[in-house]
């Protein structure tokens, strides 16, 4: 089956790996609010639905959250998410250090869920990843 485009913006780029089960998404610009969260309840809508259990976040283009998000994403999205079935999380990182460091964090974060989260520099070994899991 071919990689399914899910939703596709100005924001982001969201798709659906169905024989690998991997959700996948890429930021095109800083994303917050509105569009942030309908990315975030759309992968995890997929996850739902296909019984998926990793999701690839490209977020080179992205920088450090903004603190309501980031307390939504925690609190509300990812315990949600993860009991959903969501097990392992590649990152490729944000190019600015300040986005670098607020997804270490969440990776420590999100381990307490049961989500196996990674951080790469490139999108393509992140993948290699999530595909080994």
């Amino acid at each position: 089956m071919p990689t399914q485009t899910i939703v596709q913006n100005s924001f982001f780029t969201l798709w659906y790996h169905p024989e690998k089960k991997i959700v996948h998404h890429q930021l095109h610009k800083f994303i917050a609010g509105g569009p942030f969260r309908e990315l975030l309840m759309s992968g995890t809508d997929l996850i739902k639905k296909n019984a998926a259990t990793k999701w690839l976040s490209d977020d080179r283009s992205n920088s450090a959250l903004r603190q309501d998000d980031l307390e939504w994403s925690e609190t509300e999205w990812a315990p949600v998410t993860a009991k959903s079935g969501w097990k392992f999380w590649a990152i490729v990182q944000p190019d600015k250090i300040l986005g670098q460091v607020a997804m270490q964090r969440l990776t420590e974060k999100y381990a307490k869920l049961g989500v196996t989260a990674r951080v790469f520099g490139d999108p393509v070994s992140a993948m290699s990843w999530l595909e080994k899991q």
